[in-house]
């Protein structure tokens, strides 16, 4: 019997190949945006996380945080997006593409006046989605912001003060 590269991929992959159909997939949302959820780490044999979230114009993504074990990669679909890297303040336009390597500051928002389209992609991956379920229950009063805190290992999301993030955030008031 003959069997091509596939196939013997197939074999021997600790996960079957991931579709997630845009109109079948599960979305989650929180008062500024909207996460469509398409693949989980246990979807993928731990390699990758990834969703993609629209933000609203001049929407707050997440405060300044890092992960101690994933990198994290942002892809621009459309608009804007504004991001703390470190201590260093920056905008990514539609097409752009920035991968944080772990234990490195980082936050992100909408750019003001603008709506902001991205791809996230976690590597290896995490089980984020459960995280971002509880952070839109959270963000509409169903769950107590503590049960974030509580989950900083679980989710290796390690929230951080940036005094450089906090102070663009009130510049945009």
């Amino acid at each position: 019997m003959t069997t091509n590269k596939y196939e013997e991929t197939l074999r021997t992959a600790d996960f079957r190949p991931v579709l997630t159909r845009a109109a079948e997939a599960e979305t989650t949302s929180d008062p500024s945006s909207v996460m469509t959820l398409f693949a989980d780490s246990g979807d993928t044999g731990g390699r990758l996380t990834s969703y993609r979230s629209t933000f609203a114009e001049g929407a707050i993504g997440a405060p300044a945080h890092l992960h101690t074990r994933a990198s994290e990669l942002f892809f621009v679909i459309g608009g804007s997006l504004q991001v703390l890297l470190g201590e260093e303040i920056t905008v990514l336009e539609a097409g752009d593409l920035l991968v944080v390597p772990p234990n490195t500051p980082h936050a992100f928002a909408a750019a003001p006046g603008a709506t902001a389209d991205v791809l996230f992609v976690f590597t290896p991956g995490a089980a984020r989605f459960d995280y971002l379920r509880l952070l839109g229950r959270v963000m509409r009063g169903e769950a107590d912001p503590q049960e974030i805190k509580d989950s900083s290992e679980r989710f290796d999301n390690h929230y951080v003060d940036s005094p450089v993030w906090r102070e663009a955030l009130a510049a945009r008031n």
